[in-house]
């Protein structure tokens, strides 16, 4: 009976996946018409992204703790629920303040959601004794890549506005059908590896580098999802419908290659599979920085999407089994600073594509791949599972 609860949780939690993935891509093609609608500047967007990002990383400061008092399934069903209005909240937003208020609630939303929804995947893994997490973001991105390209072709056809209601109604559905499948989890309890006054900076050179790692594999996806469809906008010449197929596919093959990543890492290995991934990102980026037309920038960022796929899971996985540090204290420093690069940094993009164009910048972002490639040694403890009853086994 246990095992079957859990079996049916798995499941929910993909779905609750999948919803937030399909908000996020949903919101990718409604991004340029921000400019016209609200005659701001690319500068001024990037502020209002940056709210956003500043909402998201802000409320997950707030998640764990109340996921501790609470309890994870509490917790979860309560932020996917407030993210359901949240994106008709930010299109029909009449005046810019407004704007900016509803995208700091968005990000708050989507930020919540995303610890309790991870947390939720650790607690599905312990009790099937096996790993889900890769292909629970795998679900994520397959999200994102329906709602980035129903999403395109809907505000091509029907309308910004009416394809914000249908997101609406999607996520509902998908969210309300998972709810109930959610694992009970209590509050946690206090525990050795999980002390009443956990260390929210552990002094760790090592775990911090492993954070900005995660930084620099998130900046590429946070690029790619607030600046692709306007970088094929205006400097490529692309339609409504074809410029918001650039994150639609970079997600696309982001989804593939995560529902592929336990085997592939099973077979080369942790610090080869990073060193790998890497430099294909870096490839797909600078493809997509020299394309000379729209459908050579969508395809070199699909193949961007399949080297950043499994970079930051296995980032995640070399902090929770690295000696010395608790495993919870050491993924949500991780965490923390690489969700930087994919909510706040983009917000800089924008004031540099504005003064330097985006094909320098997606090229600058290129290198930032390359980096993590030559450091990818320091994900060897992802090798090294720590056992917590029963081994995890591969998904």
């Amino acid at each position: 009976m246990q095992d079957r609860q859990a079996a049916r949780a798995r499941w929910a939690v993909a779905a609750m996946f999948m919803a937030n993935g399909f908000v996020m891509g949903a919101w990718a093609p409604q991004i340029p018409l921000l400019l016209p609608r609200h005659q701001i500047t690319e500068g001024t967007l990037g502020l209002l992204i940056l709210v956003l990002g500043l909402g998201a990383v802000g409320s997950m400061l707030f998640a764990g703790r109340l996921i501790a008092r609470f309890g994870g399934r509490r917790v979860l069903s309560l932020f996917s629920l407030a993210l359901i209005p949240a994106l008709p909240a930010v299109v029909f937003s009449p005046t810019i303040p407004v704007l900016a208020l509803f995208m700091a609630a968005f990000g708050a939303m989507a930020g919540c959601m995303d610890v309790a929804m991870n947390a939720q995947a650790v607690e599905v893994e312990r009790r099937l004794h096996r790993a889900i997490m890769s292909s629970s973001h795998g679900f994520w991105s397959l999200g994102g890549f329906i709602g980035g390209g129903a999403g395109s072709f809907i505000i091509a056809h029907l309308g910004s506005e009416e394809q914000s209601l249908i997101t609406a109604a999607v996520t509902a559905i998908l969210i309300f059908g998972a709810m109930p499948f959610l694992l009970p989890t209590a509050p946690a309890p206090r525990t050795a590896e999980a002390p009443s006054r956990p260390h929210l900076l552990p002094r760790d050179a090592g775990l911090w580098l492993l954070g900005f790692m995660a930084f620099f594999s998130m900046v590429p996806e946070g690029a790619v999802l607030d600046w692709a469809a306007i970088y094929l906008q205006k400097e490529l010449g692309s339609d409504v419908l074809r410029s918001g197929l650039a994150f639609a596919f970079f997600a696309g093959a982001m989804a593939v290659m995560r529902f592929a990543g336990d085997g592939v890492r099973n077979r080369f290995g942790a610090v080869r599979t990073l060193r790998l991934s890497g430099l294909i990102g870096a490839a797909g980026l600078m493809g997509g920085a020299l394309a000379p037309a729209d459908w050579i920038a969508i395809l070199s960022f699909a193949i961007a999407g399949l080297g950043v796929a499994n970079m930051v899971p296995i980032m995640f996985s070399a902090a929770g089994n690295r000696t010395g540090i608790p495993s919870a204290v050491a993924i949500s420093t991780v965490t923390m600073v690489g969700y930087c690069g994919i909510l706040v940094a983009p917000a800089s993009i924008g004031w540099v594509a504005e003064h330097f164009g985006f094909r320098p910048t997606y090229a600058a972002l290129s290198l930032l791949l390359v980096v993590v490639a030559l450091l990818s040694a320091r994900v060897a403890d992802a090798d090294n599972l720590r056992r917590e009853g029963a081994a995890p086994q591969p998904a």
